[in-house]
């Protein structure tokens, strides 16, 4: 179901991506040409989301090491 979807939406982009631009196409041409756009489009999508997963980890894992250090540094004083 997802490729079908994938294919129905690229090919109506296509479609509205070369109108837009004002390029003159057949319409199997605008359609192969977004369903490529929509291919790697998901693909950049998937690996930014996937980028972005990476980052709030790291962010976090920051957060909570310097949090930790912190309260290591409160119990260390009241010695």
């Amino acid at each position: 179901m997802p490729v079908i979807l994938l294919v129905v939406i690229g090919a109506a982009a296509g479609y509205v991506a070369t109108r837009l631009m004002r390029v003159n196409v057949d319409m199997p041409t605008a359609m192969v040409v977004g369903v490529i756009g929509a291919v790697l489009g998901g693909m950049a999508f998937r690996f930014l989301m996937a980028s972005a997963g990476w980052v709030v980890m790291f962010v976090i894992a920051l957060l909570a090491s310097m949090g930790l250090i912190w309260v290591w540094q409160k119990y260390q004083g009241r010695r």
